[in-house]
């Protein structure tokens, strides 16, 4: 059991595109907004860990992989863009005048956390051992299954959390508009990084060797 909660501990708080996405809305100062992103996150693990462990992986084939990860990467490149384009929103009033609210990155819906953890290749990738290796080896079926699941749906959803909580703190010391606009940027070219990462890794190499 230990092992379980100790492998989801180690593939959900790893950094990876929704847990940058989770800073970088730290950094941004809506840390208290966050709470659909991070729920959207963790539903989606819910999901991924009741279906695996209910069917197993025989639905999720080579040619789903692929498609799921080719989807994944343009969504991830589409936050990135949007993050890009994104004005700086720091908390004072000077910067409330500065900023039009309407042009803060929209990066904290429910819907956003849920899509980009189900298009997310390693979030599937990482809960197949659970789901299909641990979960059975543990006698984990039926209503435990859903308990388990959840309670590691609650440590997904943690995850992003966990990485807005570090990125507010770094957003309340940083007073320059500037900056958090220069951090946006690296933010928007490190998701794009990781999209081209998983695209070369799960879409263009299975396509190449088939």
């Amino acid at each position: 059991m230990l092992g379980i909660v100790a492998y989801a501990l180690g593939a959900m708080y790893t950094p990876g595109p929704v847990n940058l996405l989770g800073l970088n809305v730290g950094i941004n100062g809506q840390a208290k907004k966050s709470l659909g992103f991070c729920l959207g996150v963790g539903t989606a693990m819910f999901t991924y860990l009741l279906l695996l462990g209910w069917v197993g992986a025989a639905w999720i084939d080579d040619e789903a992989l692929i498609v799921v990860s080719a989807l994944g990467c343009s969504y991830i490149v589409y936050l990135a863009i949007k993050i890009a384009r994104s004005s700086a929103d720091l908390s004072s009033d000077l910067n409330t005048h500065l900023n039009n609210h309407d042009h803060t990155p929209h990066l904290l819906r429910f819907r956003d956390g849920l899509v980009m953890q189900l298009l997310n290749p390693k979030a599937i990738i990482a809960t197949l051992p659970l789901a299909t290796l641990q979960f059975p080896a543990a006698g984990i079926e039926g209503l435990s299954l859903v308990v388990w699941a959840f309670g590691l749906a609650i440590l997904a959803a943690g995850a992003p959390g966990s990485y807005v909580l570090m990125g507010s703190l770094v957003g309340h010391r940083i007073q320059s508009v500037g900056i958090v606009k220069g951090f946006n940027w690296v933010m928007a070219g490190l998701l794009v990084a990781v999209a081209l990462s998983i695209g070369y890794e799960h879409v263009w190499l299975p396509l190449d060797a088939s």
